[in-house]
């Protein structure tokens, strides 16, 4: 055998998906990124994700499901977890016994919480103070466009929802930052500290109500245009859920396009996957989910993160329907942890180990565990259920990778892994490899994003 030959056999390389794939499949990829932006632009909150998702399987037949409603077999149906955690599912015809086929992903992404009382005047301004949400470089969020999104419950128990600085006719927000005539002190601090956490607070306005002088009238002037518009009252801050996050709107980036920017890749780059997949999945025998948690970036808490027994529950519910036992279907179910990896960055090559960093369009990220020092706060998948996962990828054309976040005492992170995994379920992090995650504005490849679709719909298949 000569030595390229042998070297084909034996020696494992990453494979960039520009020279394994044909021309048809690059423009479906490209197509595709298309409807993923204008998800990345309509969903930049878990409430708008979870709203966005339900309009996506009522088209394609999908009808709400309500704790304790019957369950048919070949019914497709949605639950809606107040409004931020949705679970779509589709009963198949195959025994549950042999086990279900989940694709778990987090909806929401870091970004900047209004606190519950938070307006104030200041120096001329009218401000709201903030609470940042998830892990951020606070010094990002400065000086940049901000809009303005969530919920108001009022206290007459109505709703409103809040959507401020999209459109282009439309204000938006901004968090001021130091000229550099004047940061001598903030630039000797570290990075992490340059920004301090209450600082972080919007520029809401500055004209003051006129009809008469008074103490506030900047605040006032502000309160007025919201009663007008939302009739509204200072204190329906207190049971409001309000967040600014960027007005950017996805773009392509580069000369060639094969990239795309934009505000909170980091999940809904794999949530998309996961609905449109399983949308596609029509003749799947197999009992399929795809779970979009809330709250993954603050440790997958509450009653629509992750650690809730809302899928556990709605699983059961499942079984019950079919007369399945409920542990033995857990213990032969498999779900892929749908969630990003950080790309290889050439501009800070130093923080990632290359044999195991990574690559824009070296396909979707296999990740056996994730974690930080040590594998701390990890489920480390098992070598059997990695092994059948890269085989199921092989055989059906996946362009694939395996890594790691970062180098071992580098830093690192979590997914929801762990928290399927704790119910006996066979888990594996499957995702998109991301440029500056958790930035205001981050990068992913088309390509990537489409692998993900296409190695999602294969293992529910």
């Amino acid at each position: 055998m000569d030595t390229k030959e042998l070297k084909k056999q034996l020696l494992y390389k990453n494979k960039s998906a520009f020279d394994s794939i044909g021309e048809d499949e690059l423009e479906k990829s490209y197509a595709y990124a298309e409807s993923y932006k204008l998800f990345l632009d309509s969903a930049k909150t878990e409430r708008e994700a979870v709203k966005y998702g339900i309009a996506m399987a009522k088209r394609r037949g999908y009808r709400e499901y309500r704790m304790g409603d019957e369950i048919l077999e070949g019914g497709k149906y949605y639950y809606n977890n107040r409004g931020k955690m949705l679970i779509l599912f589709r009963v198949g015809s195959e025994p549950l016994e042999r086990g279900a086929r989940i694709l778990a992903a987090h909806i929401d992404s870091p970004r900047l919480d209004l606190k519950q009382n938070p307006l104030y005047e200041e120096g001329g301004f009218g401000l709201l103070k903030t609470h940042y949400y998830g892990g951020i470089k606070k010094y990002q969020w400065t000086a940049v466009p901000l809009s303005l999104h969530g919920v108001i419950v009022k206290g007459d128990g109505s709703t409103l929802d809040v959507c401020i600085g999209e459109d282009e006719d439309e204000p938006v927000f901004y968090v001021s930052d130091l000229l550099p005539h004047l940061a001598k002190d903030q630039m000797a601090r570290t990075l992490a500290e340059g920004v301090k956490g209450e600082s972080l607070n919007l520029l809401l306005g500055s004209e003051p109500y006129r009809d008469e002088e008074t103490d506030g009238a900047i605040k006032l002037n502000l309160l007025r245009i919201l009663n007008e518009k939302y009739g509204i009252c200072e204190e329906d801050f207190l049971s409001a859920e309000l967040c600014a996050v960027p007005a950017f709107r996805a773009r392509d980036i580069g000369l060639d396009r094969s990239m795309i920017g934009g505000y909170g890749h980091d999940d809904r780059v794999c949530a998309y996957p996961a609905i449109t997949a399983l949308l596609d999945s029509e003749d799947s025998e197999k009992t399929v989910f795809a779970v979009l948690a809330d709250k993954e970036e603050i440790g997958s808490e509450g009653v629509s993160g992750m650690q809730s027994e809302a899928f556990t529950d709605l699983l059961a519910e499942v079984c019950e329907a079919k007369d399945a036992n409920f542990r033995v279907v857990k213990a032969h179910s498999r779900c892929l942890s749908a969630d990003v990896n950080a790309a290889y960055d050439p501009n800070y090559p130093e923080v990632l180990e290359k044999m195991n960093a990574a690559y824009a369009n070296c396909g979707v990220v296999l990740s056996k565990f994730t974690g930080s020092r040590g594998k701390s706060g990890t489920s480390d998948a098992s070598a059997e259920f990695t092994a059948s996962v890269r085989n199921l990828f092989n055989e059906n054309g996946v362009i694939w990778q395996m890594a790691e976040l970062g180098k071992v005492d580098q830093g690192g992170g979590g997914t929801v892994a762990k928290y399927v995994a704790n119910r006996n379920i066979d888990t594996l992090d499957v995702g998109v490899p991301v440029i500056s995650m958790h930035a205001p504005y981050e990068v992913i490849s088309k390509l990537d994003l489409y692998m993900t679709y296409r190695a999602f719909s294969v293992f529910i298949a």
